[in-house]
């Protein structure tokens, strides 16, 4: 491959990690609903601690670092609970 079709795979890769996020997103705000009818709170730890343990061994085996996704997937969180503190 020569430079020009690795950066338009690049550009596709970063195309679908931003679809990827977009869609957790979507589900997220689905969750925030829920948890709005039923009156629970909008920080579930155990559920977060579970994503974060998830992300590290999909980090492992995938042979990325670890600290790394596990940074990215607590900005996502922090998002998403920031747009359900929000939309209370």
């Amino acid at each position: 491959m020569d430079l020009e079709e690795l950066r338009e795979e690049i550009r596709d890769i970063d195309r679908e990690i931003v679809e990827q996020i977009a869609q957790r997103t979507y589900v997220a705000d689905s969750i925030a609903a829920v948890k709005r009818e039923r009156g629970l709170p909008t920080t579930d730890e155990s559920q977060e601690q579970a994503v974060m343990e998830r992300a590290g061994e999909n980090a492992e085996q995938f042979d990325v670092d670890a600290n790394l996704v596990k940074a990215i997937f607590r900005l996502l969180i922090e998002l998403n609970k920031v747009e359900q503190r929000e939309s209370r």
